[in-house]
């Protein structure tokens, strides 16, 4: 068992030091093999049988080692990454008088049915983690790649930035860039850096992994075995003799994949294990005493809360009511945040941001926005909380929208950035700053000598970097003067963005959400609210609204019109108010609006400043409640200020062609034609020009006597002598049938009359 052992650690520590498999791993097998056959062939056959007796539990064991187990969910974020990073770190201070002993064993997990959604991690936290395993901050402790099932897409990457690899028979590893739409230069740089400084994997096998466009050979020459492409072949076939024929690894066109037993057959890994207690005894380690880190949800139990126009407190409040409820009646631990605004309130905004920043702990909850179509001005502040971001090719983040941050504001906004958000998702602070900050200046920087590193930054966070002379300043992305708004794929390019989605289903199916029953759907209030917000609905309540309300002046009496009215203005107002653009001021300008309309038609006739200040009213009530500010101070406000106005002109218009109708053919229609008086005949009228005609009253009409007819209020009929005329009370005070009255005033055809003093 020592042989065995020694035999073992023999073989590792020649690997460790730097002999890559690609160029002397075969003369280093055969001397060890020349020496220790026996040794080399049983433990050869332990490892590939699954070990013969893994039950022993200690008969390789060393019990001076620590082992930790680190799961990680794939897709690996960037979060999760870091999520890695620092439980290694706190387990590397947990441990600093012990730290040769330590070995981090990460189990790269992938669900069952998500395996297109796994394979989807990002390049750049994938990226970060292979650079953190391959520096000198895990100098001297053992890490260890565990594929139980399958690992694909840039996972990759930080399987082959481990020391050792283990992979269960029949699992799958490989198909770097198998979510990649294109390979690019730094991808293959990054592959190529961890391939050489690691030296686990061959560096040609790396490349083949992440580009299926490579054919990837495999070549015995007399001292080694060689992982090469077609063109480097050619080269070595120049220097050294080979034995026999190449064969292909991986072909051109075809993505590249190994089992665990072609894994093992081509060298490529330490062993193939059964299950972790087999990988615990071929790592010599205890398994009662490894330990697991778990800060990973293994099955998502989902809710979809949705942030649809004008931020607001009632709907950040009832956003945080629905995460709070789903938590704790259903245990969920993934919320999508879906997001259709153009933001309204910075404060309520970053109330919610830092709620889904700071309150919901990443270990125990997943956060995605998802971006259907914008996410504008501080709407942008509760994307950039969460995890992740998705959207759709054509969606907006950032940029100016319904509400304009002030200095205090930005100041607030800067500060939960910094401390909160950045620290959440690994990113810098500037770049989601900047979606919403005017005054923020924005820099491409990119580490010297790495051009896959490119990062977001303002020149203040730049100097506050402590290798900051490691970074070089390139592109200008923003200047200063108006927040930065990227559509989709500058999201993607930037790193905000995760993904791009052509619809929800597509994006459940790549969480793996299409048959999860806890998923939330809008209640039927939601739907009839956005509804009812439509501009294509508020036309139309205000056409029919307006168009009730004419007909019950012309019809006092009958109520249907006023009551029709008033049930299309509530809704109008009533989904305003709730979509957060309408308040009391809105409904309060409308009602005083309609009373100096009312006011002007039947107690003071005319067209003076009742009937001109009450219809500018309710046009001023109708435009505030269909956005959330007065006057507009940024481009997306005046297009807003055009869309309102638009509204109120189609009603207008559609007003007038229903009240043409009206007065065409409802009066001909049976059953309706009660409703509204039909139209005077040409007889009828020629009739009432002739009388009106007769009537000839002037000043010196003021002063007769008269008895009234009707009873004023304020208008009515009066007889003076042979003649009974129209009739206006003076005061406004009704006046009853049969009283004396006098004229006192005549103004063109009205008659103004007050009760004769006995």
């Amino acid at each position: 068992m020592r042989q065995r052992l020694a035999a073992l650690l023999a073989f590792t520590w020649l690997v460790g030091i730097g002999a890559p498999r690609q160029a002397g791993f075969a003369q280093i097998s055969a001397s060890i093999t020349a020496t220790f056959p026996a040794i080399l062939f049983a433990k050869d056959q332990s490892h590939d049988a699954g070990l013969s007796n893994p039950g022993e539990d200690g008969e390789n064991a060393n019990p001076g080692m620590i082992g930790r187990l680190i799961p990680i969910q794939l897709p690996i974020t960037g979060p999760s990454g870091a999520r890695v990073k620092q439980v290694m770190l706190r387990l590397i201070d947990n441990f600093k008088g012990q730290k040769d002993k330590l070995v981090f064993i990460l189990r790269f997990d992938t669900n069952k049915g998500e395996e297109a959604y796994a394979a989807r991690s990002e390049f750049g936290a994938c990226y970060d983690l292979a650079d953190f395993l391959t520096s000198e901050s895990l100098s001297g402790i053992k890490t260890v790649a565990y594929i139980p099932y399958r690992a694909e897409g840039h996972a990759v990457l930080v399987v082959i930035a481990c020391q050792e690899i283990y992979m269960a028979p029949d699992a799958e590893w490989g198909a770097a860039g198998a979510a990649e739409r294109r390979i690019t230069p730094p991808m293959q740089s990054a592959y190529r850096h961890i391939a050489e400084r690691r030296r686990s994997i061959p560096v040609a096998v790396a490349l083949g992994m992440l580009d299926p466009s490579r054919t990837v050979l495999q070549v015995e020459t007399d001292t080694e075995r060689l992982f090469v492409t077609p063109e480097e072949l050619e080269q070595i076939r120049k220097t050294r003799t080979l034995r026999g024929t190449p064969s292909v690894v991986f072909p051109a066109g075809q993505v590249a994949r190994l089992t665990g037993r072609e894994s093992r057959a081509l060298d490529l890994i330490s062993s193939t294990v059964a299950d972790t207690r087999e990988l615990y005894a071929a790592l010599g380690l205890r398994a009662n005493l490894v330990q697991e880190e778990r800060f990973v949800a293994d099955h998502w139990r989902a809710v979809q809360v949705l942030i649809e126009g004008p931020i607001t407190p009632a709907s950040v409040e009832r956003a945080q009511r629905l995460i709070e409820e789903a938590r704790q009646r259903k245990d969920a631990n993934f919320v999508c945040v879906r997001i259709d605004s153009a933001g309204g309130s910075p404060r309520d905004a970053l109330k919610l941001a830092s709620y889904l920043a700071a309150d919901l702990d990443p270990e125990k909850v997943r956060t995605v926005a998802y971006i259907p179509s914008r996410a504008l001005a501080d709407a942008a502040l509760i994307a950039v909380a969460c995890d992740q971001i998705i959207m759709a090719p054509g969606a907006l983040l950032g940029g100016e929208g319904n509400a304009v941050p002030t200095e205090d504001d930005l100041l607030q906004i800067r500060r939960v950035v910094q401390e909160v958000i950045a620290k959440r998702t690994n990113r810098t602070w500037s770049l989601p700053l900047s979606l919403v900050d005017p005054n923020i200046e924005l820099f491409q920087y990119v580490r010297k000598g790495m051009p896959n590193s490119a990062e977001f930054m303002s020149e203040e966070e730049w100097a506050q970097l402590p290798d900051k002379n490691e970074w070089e300043r390139k592109n200008l992305v923003k200047e200063k003067g108006k927040p930065l708004q990227v559509d989709g794929a500058k999201a993607v390019e930037y790193g905000l963005c995760r993904d791009l989605v052509e619809s929800f289903a597509e994006f459940k199916g790549l969480y793996g959400l299409e048959n999860d029953p806890a998923l939330l759907e809008p209640t039927w209030v939601d739907t009839l609210l956005r509804a009812l917000s439509s501009p294509y609905v508020a036309v139309l309540l205000l056409i029919i609204g307006g168009v009730a309300l004419l007909v019950e002046v012309q019809t006092p009496g009958i109520g249907i019109g006023g009551f029709l009215a008033a049930v299309c203005f509530v809704l109008f107002f009533w989904s305003r108010f709730l979509g957060g653009t309408a308040g009391w001021l809105e409904v309060l300008l409308f009602l005083l609006g309609a009373c100096c309309l009312l006011l002007e038609i039947f107690v003071l006739p005319g067209f003076g400043i009742f009937g001109l200040g009450g219809g500018l009213l309710i046009v001023a009530s109708l435009v505030l409640a269909s956005q959330t500010f007065i006057v507009p101070q940024n481009s997306y406000q005046w297009l807003q200020l055009q869309k309102s106005l638009l509204i109120l002109l189609f009603a207008a218009i559609g007003i007038g062609v229903v009240l043409g109708f009206i007065n065409r053919w409802l009066p001909k229609t049976p059953g309706l034609k009660h409703l509204m008086l039909a139209p005077p005949s040409e007889n009828e009228a020629e009739d009432m020009l002739r009388r009106r005609s007769l009537l000839d009253i002037d000043e010196s009409f003021v002063g007769q006597q008269g008895v009234a007819v009707t009873k004023l209020l304020p208008s009515g009929k009066a007889r003076f002598g042979q003649r009974t005329l129209d009739v206006i009370s003076q005061d406004g005070d009704p006046i009853d049938p049969g009283t004396p009255v006098v004229v006192t005033e005549v103004r063109g055809n009205r008659i103004y009359v007050r009760p004769q003093m006995s």
